[in-house]
């Protein structure tokens, strides 16, 4: 079953987004493994680890990497969708502290 995975690409200078699109293969009825994720971007030239798994935030493991992170949006299976709550995100940012 295919997955197709939407996620944004942050720059540091100037502050750019560019989001794009890839494209995962899983069994029926799951979500891809951070493995998946992991190998799909550095197919794709953005050698990175994951940081944070209830995010889905990638950052570069090359620190000459021309980008900051990368953060997962999206994953469509065509079933469940996850999809990131920007409301939510929102509160909780002016809630919550920020971490240095």
């Amino acid at each position: 079953m295919e997955c197709i995975v939407h996620f944004q690409v942050i720059y540091p200078q100037p502050q750019e987004r560019k989001a794009l699109r890839g494209l995962i293969f899983v069994g029926q009825g799951q979500e891809p493994a951070t493995s998946q994720l992991t190998t799909m971007f550095k197919d794709m030239g953005f050698h990175v680890r994951l940081e944070d798994e209830a995010q889905l935030l990638f950052k570069p493991t090359d620190a000459s990497a021309n980008f900051e992170y990368i953060r997962v949006t999206e994953l469509d299976t065509g079933e469940e969708v996850y999809k990131e709550d920007k409301d939510l995100k929102s509160i909780l940012e002016h809630l919550l502290p920020k971490r240095f």
